[in-house]
C-alpha cells in the first residue's frame, strides 16, 4: 500500500471518529490489529459495543463506498469482533456493525453512518 493510499484512508477514519464523537460514541479503540486483519474502529454507543468500517472514496465512479462491505469483509470483521469480546472481557455487552462511507468529490466530504450495517446475531 502506497503511503498516499495509507494517508488517504487515515483521514478518512480521522473524519469518521469525529462524526461518531459528535454522535455521541465514545471511541475505544482504532486500528485493531489481529492475524485476520484489522478493525477500522471500536466505539461504544451507550451499553453497545459497536464496530466500524469506515470506507473512503475520492469519486463515485466505482459506486458508493458503503457499498464496498461485502460478504467476505463482513465474516472477517465479525471474525475480528469475536476476538475483541473475548480479548476484551465484553460477551455480556450487546454489540452491533456500523460502516462509514466518506466521498471526498465534493468541496466538503461527504459523511454517512450506516449504523447496524449488517447483522451477525449468530456470531457476537
Amino acid at each position: 500500500m502506497t503511503s498516499k493510499r495509507i494517508a488517504f484512508g487515515k483521514t478518512g477514519e480521522d473524519l469518521a471518529c469525529r462524526e461518531l464523537e459528535r454522535r455521541g460514541y465514545e471511541i475505544l479503540d482504532r486500528r485493531y490489529r489481529r492475524r485476520g486483519g484489522e478493525l477500522d474502529i471500536v466505539a461504544r454507543d451507550g451499553p453497545t459495543i459497536v464496530f466500524v468500517e469506515v470506507k473512503a472514496r475520492e469519486g463515485r465512479e466505482f459506486g458508493e463506498a458503503s457499498e464496498a462491505v461485502t460478504a467476505w469483509k463482513q465474516r472477517k470483521m465479525t471474525r475480528l469482533a469475536v476476538d475483541y469480546v473475548m480479548r476484551h472481557h465484553l460477551t455480556d455487552r450487546p454489540c452491533r456493525f456500523d460502516v462509514v462511507s466518506i466521498h471526498f468529490d465534493e468541496a466538503t466530504p461527504v459523511i454517512e453512518v450506516f449504523p447496524n450495517a449488517f447483522e451477525a446475531a449468530g456470531y457476537v
